[in-house]
């Protein structure tokens, strides 16, 4: 009895703060102010109440459902569908992190150049099949580091981590009270009219609809934490819509910053790469402390895309490989070298990830539009990811008198259904949409055609490569019965 209060002592505020820290980021404001200027605040309000408090609502639920299934998603699918699908949702969520794996060596070297030279002249180089190269060493040397059961960078990320939620807000309070505290002009004109403020809803806007479901996604990290909630029913529904409330304010109150500091009419080409950088060595001049506080976001973000470019090269790997059904997954996947590593595993994760990294260099030139290319493309891809949740709670709805749980997002089998599939069917759009290439990172006709057939190939490509690992296991598996 008392192990089971102990379990059961997380509250609303607890759940709340928990998974603010796990979705939300500086670089969501950032990327999403580049696309949509002031603009994007009325799609955050719109995002937050349409899509994401259902989303992490319907989380709650099925984390409640299976609090012993320690797989997530994968876990759900196999208990509400079977193994078969559930293979395909273990695979999606493995293969989706290979572009995010390709970005980060950028990110590294994007902090260090900022920290040494305290400008953004490396990403407006010309040179984008040498940096791609240097991005390809990197990625392979930290791959080398995994390999070996090197788990310094974890700890590191902990602490980066922390650290960078702190400059997240402080980033909102300082750029919010600059004017008042600092004397400093506001940027972007009438920010005082409301129609400065009203989203134009044609195609470019709908294409830019993938980077906001990017920036809310993830909110099945929280699950675990749902039965340890005291009165799950009551304070999970509680917490999240606390969550909601902290991202949204975050994330307008982000964004009106961002307008103060950068003219959202007349945006730098180079905003999605150094825009964070740019802010805060803006505001180092309006507080006059130089770059002080460039130079503490330049470390921690370094320090932060190392640990997760070293956790998420292993990782989502084991989620994959670690309960494989052979009938799925070769045996050869779950070979493990004497650090327990699934070398294997490793080899084809570095043939992906450098396939992603060096390919897009024969068409896309500047160092600029390859990092605008490949962020765009995480946003594309990593969202196809949250379609299995969605799957799942709409399988859930379906199954309610199966299965218990002490938190219910909605008791109506039809409502619950509905609200499934509206979230699948939003994601999927911002999905196809988000392939349409962003008119800032092309240049012409030719690389416009180029980045639409990355787009389209690459995602098809890695899933499609999930429905080719059953069939090389059933191969093996009859070659080792003859």
């Amino acid at each position: 009895m008392f192990v089971a209060a102990e379990q059961k002592q997380l509250r609303w505020y607890n759940i709340a703060l928990l998974a603010f820290v796990a979705v939300w980021g500086l670089g969501n404001v950032v990327n999403n102010f580049y696309n949509q200027g002031l603009t994007v605040i009325v799609s955050w309000i719109l995002i937050m109440i349409l899509y994401f408090v259902p989303y992490t609502l319907m989380v709650g639920q099925l984390g409640a459902t299976f609090p012993a299934e320690g797989g997530g998603v994968t876990s759900w699918i196999e208990k509400l569908s079977g193994k078969k699908l559930a293979f395909f949702a273990a695979w999606t969520y493995w293969v989706v992190h290979v572009p995010y794996l390709a970005q980060k060596p950028q990110a590294i070297l994007i902090a260090f150049s900022w920290l040494f030279q305290s400008n953004g002249s490396f990403v407006n180089s010309n040179k984008g099949m040498m940096v791609q190269l240097l991005c390809l060493v990197l990625f392979l040397f930290f791959m080398w580091m995994s390999s070996r059961g090197i788990t310094t960078l974890n700890r590191l990320g902990s602490i980066a981590g922390s650290a960078m939620f702190i400059l997240s807000i402080l980033f909102i309070l300082l750029g919010v009270s600059a004017p008042m505290m600092t004397g400093s002009t506001i940027a972007t004109a009438h920010m005082d009219q409301l129609s400065s403020y009203i989203p134009k809803f044609d195609l470019n806007y709908l294409t830019t609809i993938g980077m906001l479901i990017f920036a809310v996604g993830g909110a099945e990290k929280i699950s675990p934490y749902v039965n340890k909630t005291h009165d799950p029913a009551k304070e999970f529904p509680k917490g999240m819509i606390a969550l909601a409330i902290m991202v949204a304010i975050s994330a307008v109150l982000g964004s009106f910053a961002m307008g103060m500091i950068f003219d959202a009419h007349h945006l730098p080409a180079d905003l999605y790469a150094n825009g964070a950088y740019m802010a805060f060595q803006r505001l180092g001049d309006f507080y006059h402390v130089g770059n002080l506080f460039m130079w503490v976001y330049a470390v921690t973000n370094a320090m932060a895309s190392m640990a997760a470019l070293a956790v998420s090269i292993d990782a989502p790997l084991r989620m994959l490989l670690a309960d494989a059904d052979p009938h799925f997954v070769p045996q050869a996947l779950s070979k493990k070298n004497k650090h327990g590593v699934y070398i294997n595993g490793y080899v084809m994760t570095a043939i992906l990830v450098g396939i992603i990294i060096v390919l897009p260099a024969f068409g896309i030139k500047g160092m600029n539009d390859l990092y605008g290319w490949l962020l765009n493309l995480n946003a594309i891809v990593m969202p196809i990811r949250y379609l299995f949740v969605f799957l799942a709670y709409m399988m859930l709805s379906r199954q309610l008198k199966k299965f218990h749980s002490d938190y219910t997002f909605t008791k109506s089998k039809t409502v619950g259904f509905i609200v499934g599939l509206w979230c699948f069917l939003f994601t999927a759009f911002g999905c196809i949409l988000g392939m349409i290439p962003k008119a800032g990172f092309v240049h012409d006709v030719t690389g416009w055609w180029f980045q639409l057939g990355l787009n389209i190939i690459t995602p098809i490509g890695l899933l499609a490569l999930g429905l080719l690992l059953p069939i090389i296991a059933r191969r093996h598996e009859i070659a080792e019965k003859l």
